[in-house]
């Protein structure tokens, strides 16, 4: 395993102590799990997490003075948007030991697919006094952590919009619509809408509830995502261009289907799913149905 080596000298792990990252939900915050199998991009997410730092040791081990200025910073980067942005920053400038309490408030619009946390320690500002060996550079990362949350399982997932249908060319009494648009090559995000009928309150409703959801709209939820799943697979499967050999950029809408092709059909060819499709398209709507385990609890 490789190494990186720093032109400046850093203080030994122990100097800083920092506790998990937590989930702040309207029942109290909980350790930040591995997954959220239940997360969809009207989610916002309020995470928190405290950090204990002895910034006399920091400055003293990486050969700092005193007044040297730190800054504690998290940064959030999510894969399944591209996006990326400050959560919380925090200038250390006092000495001994140091409690700080960093938060994030992320959009779920901006969100999807892997979650990346990193916290670090940095130098907040330039730094020309201290030993050769010192950090100079505002910016320098004197310590550092990286925690991952799990936004998307197996279920598909992508921007969404409640809306009237009446007010659209949609059936007005229809209760979703899964809006494909682009090429295989287009991005994913720029590609996919699920748009969701707001007079159809009993999967408005389920989706309001998706963090915390009741039985029924589980049911719903289970529903719209083998819905999807069969349409996003379908308009793929239509492209000759979808292919066992195909390689498509990454975060791309053929990359998504592609993914989801090998999670729903394992052991399967895409040539054999497409012409089951073509000979029965029946079959293959029950096939599918089976893969997503529509209204099976999930785990």
């Amino acid at each position: 395993m490789s190494l990186r080596a720093l032109p400046y000298r850093v203080p030994t792990a122990d100097t800083v102590t920092a506790q998990p990252w937590h989930l702040i939900t309207d029942d109290g915050a909980m350790p930040l799990p591995e997954a959220l199998p239940d997360w969809d991009y009207q989610m916002d997410l309020h995470l928190c997490r405290k950090v204990r730092i002895d910034v006399d040791r920091v400055r003293a081990q990486t050969g700092l003075s005193a007044d040297a200025v730190l800054g504690l910073s998290a940064v959030w980067s999510a894969t399944g948007s591209n996006l990326s942005g400050p959560a919380h920053h925090v200038r250390l400038v006092g000495s001994g030991t140091v409690d700080v309490e960093l938060e994030a408030r992320l959009r779920g619009a901006d969100l999807g697919g892997l979650l990346l946390l990193d916290t670090a320690l940095v130098l907040a500002e330039r730094y020309l006094d201290g030993r050769p060996s010192a950090p100079r550079r505002a910016g320098s990362v004197l310590w550092s952590h990286q925690d991952q949350l799990r936004l998307q399982g197996d279920a598909p997932q992508f921007p969404m919009a409640v809306i009237d249908f009446a007010h659209t060319s949609f059936p007005a009494r229809a209760a979703w619509h899964l809006q494909i648009s682009g090429s295989l090559e287009s991005a994913t995000m720029g590609s996919l809408l699920l748009l969701i009928n707001e007079k159809n309150t009993v999967t408005a409703t389920a989706f309001e509830n998706a963090a915390r959801p009741r039985p029924v709209d589980r049911a719903v939820l289970s529903a719209v995502y083998a819905d999807a799943a069969r349409t996003m697979l379908e308009h793929a499967l239509a492209h000759p261009d979808f292919a066992d050999d195909a390689e498509f950029p990454d975060d791309s809408l053929g990359m998504t289907c592609m993914a989801l092709f090998d999670t729903l059909f394992p052991k399967r060819t895409i040539t054999d799913v497409r012409l089951l499709r073509e000979q029965s398209a029946s079959l293959f709507a029950s096939e599918l149905q089976a893969q997503v385990r529509i209204f099976e609890e999930s785990g």
